[in-house]
């Protein structure tokens, strides 16, 4: 069994376990949730990949925070130095979008911010629009990305930033020619337990392009 299937029985394992847990039934979660009965028991048995949308919504449905339903590493509670050396670390791939990510720092329980690599290749995007808690700013460092946040859009070239509040629904698009690359940093509120890192979720490891 390879590295994504594990994972998609573990994230099921950990959904069922924190239904039954709540004494909450499939229908009554699915409901909650936005997604079919059907499609949440497959869910549960690791035999269905769930969009990042539909993860978001599971956990809030179950009241987690979304790195509950994912494996510890046994890693800090908090990160106190962190090197991230120049091509360490394997590029991501959310299934949904196309688009890569590389986790560059952060992400330990009680952290505040998490920063990342994301890679949008030609004519790639979010599908799905995001709101939670917190702030993130994209740093463009290649190409061209448009932002969609609210009913507001904006188009930003390589030197170019953006500081949105996330709870805006916003996201993301390639809307350049060639493949786009920008620097995400995102900062959670101190009353959030938990921010959707709608970015890694579902992901396959990727090659990088040269």
């Amino acid at each position: 069994m390879d590295k994504i299937a594990r994972t998609t029985q573990d994230i099921g394992r950990r959904l069922r376990a924190a239904r039954v847990g709540a004494g909450l039934t499939l229908a009554s979660v699915a409901r909650q949730a936005g997604v079919s009965e059907g499609f949440l028991s497959k869910l549960e048995r690791g035999q269905a990949a769930a969009s990042i949308a539909n993860l978001i919504q599971l956990a809030d449905a179950l009241g987690l925070g979304l790195h509950e339903l994912f494996p510890s590493d046994g890693a800090p509670a908090k990160t106190r130095v962190a090197v991230h050396r120049a091509g360490a670390g394997d590029l991501q791939e959310v299934a949904a979008t196309g688009y890569r990510w590389r986790h560059l720092g952060g992400g330990a329980p009680l952290d505040r911010m998490e920063v990342f690599h994301l890679v949008f290749p030609r004519a790639k995007g979010m599908a799905t629009t995001v709101s939670h808690p917190g702030q993130e700013h994209c740093y463009v460092l290649s190409g061209e990305v448009l932002f969609h946040v609210g009913d507001a859009q904006y188009r930003l070239k390589a030197g170019d930033g953006i500081l949105i509040d996330s709870q805006q629904p916003h996201r993301a698009e390639n809307a350049g020619r060639g493949q786009a690359q920008m620097l995400m940093t995102v900062a959670r509120p101190a009353d959030a337990s938990d921010v959707p890192d709608w970015w890694r979720l579902s992901a396959t490891t990727t090659k990088e392009e040269t």
